[in-house]
């Protein structure tokens, strides 16, 4: 694969539309046999690409990664939750560090250990600034990670923090009120972070309607990503009305 492919074709989304549209799967949430269908599904809707990933998995990854790239042209980017949820089976990886938190296993700990497995099954790397944002309940990834999720009244906190990860060579920030979040990130918060920052921002959790995609849009989201609200629904008709939402 060509380096910075993935990324590149990022920036080519956000060329073409004024937002691009990514659905995460939950590999816990998704049987092997259904997967390629579901990839299917999420490329017809019009979606930009596939995350994969999730806060602790128990189930094994290789043959759904497999199942879903047979299925579909979309790439497929590894969203993990920790050096664990590898595969080759993938096209990139978002390298994330929880730069919200101060655990030092989430910001280089898991880093380290997930770096020779990246090389070795060819994975594009792409260094992503990860930022908790406070959902309004206690959510699977701040369990997991030990951390506390940014005030969602706070966006003076977040807004340099994205900075930070910038300044030290992120080619991406991702705002996360987490997955099954009762309230999505705030616009207030997202409009500042926009305001403060020159690379790509995702924002995901708790984004349960096209329109609330198309709000958080509007405040400055570059990606709108959404996972639990399709595992409730999961229709190609619901996704294609994210997808329209999003892109404008």
């Amino acid at each position: 694969m060509a380096s910075h492919r993935v990324l590149n074709y990022f920036h080519e989304i956000l060329e073409r539309h004024r937002a691009g549209y990514l659905v995460l799967i939950d590999p816990e949430q998704c049987e092997v046999a259904t997967c390629a269908k579901l990839a299917r599904d999420i490329e017809r809707a019009g979606a930009d690409a596939i995350l994969l990933g999730g806060s602790f998995l128990t189930t094994e990854l290789h043959p759904i990664a497999a199942a879903l790239k047979s299925a579909t042209r979309l790439p497929i980017v590894l969203f993990p939750g920790d050096s664990m949820q590898l595969t080759a089976h993938a096209d990139a990886i978002l390298y994330l560090s929880l730069i919200s938190g101060r655990n030092p296993n989430y910001l280089i700990g898991e880093q380290v250990k997930a770096a020779p497995w990246i090389q070795r099954y060819a994975l594009e790397p792409i260094p992503t600034g990860y930022l908790l944002i406070e959902g309004g309940n206690r959510t699977a990834v701040e369990f997991m990670s030990g951390t506390m999720p940014i005030p969602r009244d706070k966006p003076d906190i977040a807004g340099p923090h994205a900075l930070a990860a910038q300044y030290l060579g992120m080619k991406l920030v991702y705002l996360e009120s987490g997955s099954g979040a009762k309230h999505a990130v705030p616009s207030a918060m997202i409009t500042a972070v926009k305001a403060r920052i020159s690379i790509p921002m995702l924002v995901g959790g708790g984004i349960r309607t096209p329109e609330l995609a198309e709000k958080k849009v509007t405040a400055g989201a570059d990606f709108i990503v959404t996972g639990n609200v399709l595992e409730e629904d999961g229709s190609l008709a619901l996704m294609q009305q994210f997808a329209d939402a999003v892109h404008g």
